[in-house]
Formats: structure tokens, sequence, C-alpha cells
């Protein structure tokens, strides 16, 4: 005899594998790490900072 099949847990299970392959795909492409996130934001606080030092303050 074959093996009794749960029709919704295996249509469950492979829902949940293509959400998970395509989150992969997703965190790939668009996904940075916290250190990039973090190395960003500190050359653009300096680059504002210096762009801050640069104006005139004529008016």
């Amino acid at each position: 005899m074959t093996e009794i099949v749960n029709l919704n847990r295996v249509r469950k299970d492979r829902d949940r594998t293509a959400k998970k392959a395509e989150a992969d795909q997703n965190a790939a492409k668009f996904g940075r790490t916290k250190a990039e996130r973090l190395a960003e934001a500190a050359r653009d606080a300096r680059a504002k900072q210096q762009l801050d030092q640069l104006k005139f303050e004529d008016e």
C-alpha cells in the first residue's frame, strides 16, 4: 500500500518553499547587511557635515 498524504500539508509546504526561494532572491538583490547600512549612514553624515562647513555665512 502507499502512504497516505495530507494534501493540505503538501500544498502549504510547496507554497512555503516557493516563498522562501523568492525571499532569498529579494534579499540577494535588495538586501544589505547592517554594517553596510551603518557605513553608508556614516558616509552621508560626514558628507553633510563637510558641506555645512563650506557654506557661506553672509546672510
